[in-house]
């Protein structure tokens, strides 16, 4: 493993372990702050968006367009762009809505009572609710792992934002994981532990990708594979992260962060000029 490679999954390794802080959150924090919340998400999904359609998404298309003619590129890139959004809809669609790792959750509903004091039954319903979202976080992870490498390894001029991200994205799935399982249990350590593996599944992904992407690495595979991570990230933006931001703060206080992530990533890129 050379060292862009391991740099590559070292900063997958990161945005994975970022949902250890929601754990973190569920243990030391009263309230969610959901307003703060919204604008974070919202800034995230101006991010990628933005990282999608001005540099990834058209790249690919170039990348695609230079092996296999402009016609048959084109096409291949469209195909594997919306293959992605079809990839990660599927996913979604495998998942119950009320298991759904991206739905905030408000401390405070959990933390009116000690989890000493919650009813055997209700823990037994938080605890199955705790890790069968924590299954959903690790399923979403998969995809997510691999794009955050193959974007770290192939432009890395895109990595660091990209990461930051998925780091604030990550956070409240790491809430969804921890705090139903800490209420049911009273155990900072297994919600801890639940949370971890959840998020561990995001260089998992990476791992296992570049191990089954390695001995057929080309430029066309590259420009598909691309064209495929700006469909996931667009996917992930519109369904999980805008709705998210609109749910839990004021319309507004999305948008402005929708714009300001965008205005960050096109400055950031004109920087680099």
């Amino acid at each position: 493993m050379d060292y862009d490679v391991f740099t590559a999954f070292a900063l997958t390794l990161i945005a994975g372990m970022s949902t250890v802080i929601g754990a973190l959150v569920v243990f030391f924090a009263k309230t969610t702050n959901t307003k703060f919340l919204s604008v974070a998400l919202a800034f995230a999904a101006g991010v990628m968006i933005y990282i999608s359609f001005a540099e990834i998404l058209p790249g690919s298309i170039e990348d695609l367009m230079e092996v296999s003619g402009e016609s048959q590129g084109m096409m291949i890139a469209l195909l594997a762009f919306f293959g992605g959004i079809a990839l990660l809809a599927l996913i979604d669609k495998l998942i119950p809505d009320d298991k759904d790792p991206h739905n905030v959750v408000d401390l405070s509903k959990y933390q009116t009572k000690a989890p000493r004091t919650i009813p055997q039954e209700d823990k037994g319903k938080l605890f199955r609710t705790g890790m069968f979202t924590a299954l959903a976080v690790t399923i979403h992870n998969f995809p997510e792992g691999m794009l955050v490498f193959m974007v770290a390894l192939y432009m890395p001029e895109l990595a660091m934002p990209l990461v930051v991200a998925i780091m604030v994205h990550n956070i409240p799935e790491g809430v969804a994981v921890a705090a139903p399982i800490y209420y049911a249990t009273g155990s900072k350590l297994s919600a801890f532990f639940a949370t971890f593996l959840s998020g561990l599944a995001e260089p998992l992904g990476a791992l296992i990708g570049y191990l089954v992407l390695r001995p057929f690495m080309s430029d066309f595979v590259i420009g598909v594979v691309f064209s495929a991570i700006a469909g996931i990230m667009v996917f992930v933006s519109f369904d999980e992260l805008l709705p998210s931001a609109s749910k839990y703060g004021e319309h507004h206080h999305s948008i402005y962060g929708l714009v300001s992530g965008m205005g960050v990533m096109a400055l950031s890129i004109w920087l680099m000029v």
